[in-house]
């Protein structure tokens, strides 16, 4: 189909609205209300383009052959500044005087306003949850986070409530997030376009912490963050910065730069011998991978039977298992009091930050930075990032396997203990360790595999309104893996913005591009995983490991 814009024809796909045909043609409309994959809901009227002598919204919009189409008219520009004025008066003094950049703040300067005419209105109180921040007053009630909560995470923790000018997006009943289902996953934070919503920051706490020479820090960092943290600095997204990441932590002045992918392998060394010993007592079926703590919130409100029926795994996620052992193992070795060490660990996922601070954990994890903050605390000391030589993790808990690796995507901790629980409990080598079945971008995956003769039928979800569906027939698997975030930790609420899923295509080929470089790629065939078993916990599953490596859940109310 061809149509006119600005007085040339272009071609178009009549399935597309006229915001993405355009983009496809190399015009950029301004927007804020649409984000990729979700229906758009016409709410902030900036994607304004004229049809007729009428104005229209260009993303609900969708072109018919012959429609004469104009982006740049007088008219169509005065719109969008009136509109994007209307939007912009709480925003004026806080992003001016923070220096931020979001959405908001770019079109106001494409559209050259230096000054807007109204006076802020809204007086609304900060919600500060756990994990995750909500300021009403900076809200354009785009609907986007009430969207992805819905949709995406079926969750509808927040809606709105309210009419006309006192529209405003809210937990239900108007309950602080901490009262109410909220996952902590932060899929609301990438999808606002405005930042108001953002994450509990422990940037504070971390620079104190590096300040204080009585205390020995330590950081850890996530699988995903070394496919990630490079688009802070202007890296393309998928570009494995794990040697430039490590440097610049050291120069921030951590003591020591640890990686949670040998938490991973611990995790897989656990989880893998509690799945064998199931199969070897037919049951409990399924075992649900823990690894995910959105997902685990996310079952304690709505899945209550799933811990009735101990279909939970009860392994600690990767860098709670590892937060424990630094200041167990690693101690001990390094003959350090447990009390002077602080443990940072650097996540994608905002629910790690209330992980760590769930009491059943016993966390020894003091802090969680996400991947943004971690950019704000290398650009706190002017690391030049980007020209930084690569360097290698501290050894006495810095060496991991490809299985570790893969955990950063969906698909990734079923892949990893099927590697170790199939070779474990048949004695026998995989002749191809990919699982190819369990790669990729759609929202479940299933297979199967024989280990002793019987057919293990896995499955594993990404996105927790796929969840939901999994969980119809969660009855016909063995074992069963959900993360709660698109993608998996790659497309995490703690990972660089905008979202965009070609940015979480490409993080997880740099997932498994890492997998494919490292001379070990299972979890077992670790010798650091294989010496803290043999010098401190004896061996998967024993007393010590269950009461250090293990924990519970409980019934949460909605």
């Amino acid at each position: 189909m061809r149509i006119r814009v600005d007085n040339k024809n272009i071609e178009v796909d009549s399935n597309k609205s006229l915001l993405l045909n355009l983009k496809d043609n190399g015009i950029n409309i301004p927007h804020l209300c649409y984000q990729e994959g979700l229906e758009p809901e016409a709410r902030c009227r900036i994607c304004l383009v004229e049809i007729n002598n009428k104005l229209v919204t260009s993303c609900n919009t969708y072109p018919k052959e012959g429609m004469e189409i104009k982006t740049k008219t007088k008219r169509v520009n005065r719109a969008r500044k009136i509109n994007a004025e209307l939007l912009m008066p709480e925003h004026m003094d806080k992003c001016f005087r923070l220096n931020k950049h979001h959405d908001l703040c770019n079109i106001i300067g494409d559209l050259g306003l230096k000054e807007v005419r109204f006076n802020p209105t809204r007086k609304y109180t900060a919600d500060l949850g756990a994990s995750v921040i909500r300021d009403n007053n900076l809200c354009i009630n785009c609907g986007r986070c009430v969207q992805v909560c819905a949709q995406v995470q079926a969750t509808w923790a927040i809606d709105f409530a309210g009419r006309a000018h006192h529209e405003h997006v809210t937990p239900y009943f108007e309950h602080d997030l901490n009262d109410v289902a909220c996952i902590k996953c932060g899929q609301c934070i990438a999808a606002c376009p405005v930042g108001a919503i953002d994450e509990r920051e422990h940037l504070q706490e971390v620079l104190a912490a590096l300040k204080d020479k009585t205390k020995h820090v330590v950081v850890q960092t996530a699988p995903s963050i070394r496919a990630s943290l490079g688009e802070e600095f202007d890296m393309p997204p998928g570009t494995l910065v794990t040697g430039k990441m490590i440097a610049a932590l050291r120069r921030c002045g951590f003591n020591k730069v640890f990686d949670t992918n040998l938490g991973a392998d611990m995790t897989i060394m656990e989880e893998g011998t509690e799945f064998l010993t199931r199969a070897k007592n037919n049951g409990p079926f399924p075992m649900i991978t823990t690894c995910c703590p959105g997902w685990i919130k996310f079952m304690e409100h709505f899945y209550h039977d799933l811990i009735d029926s101990n279909n939970m795994s009860t392994c600690k996620s990767p860098h709670e298992m590892l937060g424990i052992l630094i200041k167990t193992y690693y101690a001990k070795k390094a003959k350090i009091s447990k009390k002077d060490i602080v443990v940072v660990s650097v996540m994608p996922c905002t629910a790690k930050k209330f992980e760590s601070t769930r009491p059943e954990m016993k966390s020894d994890v003091d802090y969680v930075l996400t991947t943004r903050e971690a950019a704000k605390l290398i650009n706190h000391f002017n690391i030049d990032f980007k020209n930084l030589k690569d360097e290698e993790f501290d050894p006495a808990l810095g060496i991991s396997t490809g299985a570790g690796a893969v955990f950063g995507a969906t698909g990734g901790v079923m892949e990893a203990a099927l590697r170790t629980a199939y070779e474990v409990g048949t004695g026998k080598q995989l002749t191809k360790i990919e699982f190819d079945q369990l790669r990729g971008m759609d929202g479940i995956k299933t297979g199967t595999i024989i280990i002793k003769g019987k057919e293990i039928k896995f499955a594993v979800a990404n996105g927790l309104a796929n969840a939901r569906e999994l969980m119809k027939r969660k009855d016909d698997y063995h074992f069963i893996e959900i993360m709660a975030c698109p993608g998996g930790c790659i497309g995490g609420g703690g990972q660089p913005l905008p979202f965009a899923w070609e940015k979480i295509h490409k993080r997880m080929a740099a997932i498994y591009k890492e997998d494919a470089r490292l001379p070990l790629r299972k979890s077992h065939e670790n010798p650091i995983v294989q010496k803290i078993y043999k010098e401190f916990l004896d061996k998967p599953l024993s007393k010590k490991a269950h009461k250090l490596l293990h924990t519970h859940y409980y019934k949460r109310g909605l």
